[in-house]
């Protein structure tokens, strides 16, 4: 018996080259969040590592947030974060510790995963991605082949983004 049924249109990704020390990624968690609320899960949102020299405990809160995406919270782990940079700058990977208890997550999980680097490979790989497309800084949005820096103004580039996702959603209809 053969199904005639369509096949559901996959939806477009929106790759969002971040970094959870950045003063620049926080600011974008309000167009991030609009863009969730106005396409839901027609468009898909997929949080990049990019952690930056300059940030003393970027890449440990990067392999963090992919131990609170294994948990099912990765999302509201990383706009915690984002939430209180400066903590993060004076407290380390404690912080990161303190954050996971209190959302209610397995925060002993997250202090072994940070001690045996059990998502480094996945940092790595974003990040030697990210340098080959030409990412060099954060916020950094790719979407529908089109790479969007963030890291020296957010300025339309909320607009820009639904643009570009508008027209693959028509395209994929």
């Amino acid at each position: 018996m053969s199904d005639s049924s369509p096949v559901p249109a996959a939806a477009p990704v929106l790759d969002v080259w971040c970094e959870l020390q950045c003063p620049d990624c926080r600011s974008a968690l309000a167009d991030l969040g609009a863009l969730r609320a106005r396409y839901g899960d027609r468009l898909e949102l997929r949080l990049r590592h990019f952690p930056l020299e300059k940030h003393k405990h970027a890449f440990a809160a990067a392999q963090a947030a992919e131990e609170a995406f294994e948990q099912g919270r990765g999302w509201e782990y990383v706009e915690a974060v984002l939430g209180r940079v400066e903590e993060l700058d004076r407290k380390g990977e404690p912080f990161l510790v303190e954050v996971a208890g209190e959302l209610g997550l397995d925060a002993d999980e997250f202090d072994t995963a940070l001690i045996d680097g059990r998502h480094i490979l996945i940092v790595d790989a974003d990040q030697a991605e990210g340098k080959a497309i030409g990412v060099t800084g954060t916020p950094t949005y790719v979407i529908g082949g089109e790479r969007l820096d963030g890291g020296k103004s957010q300025e339309g580039l909320r607009e820009r983004i639904e643009e570009i996702a508008d027209r693959l959603l028509a395209e994929g209809a």
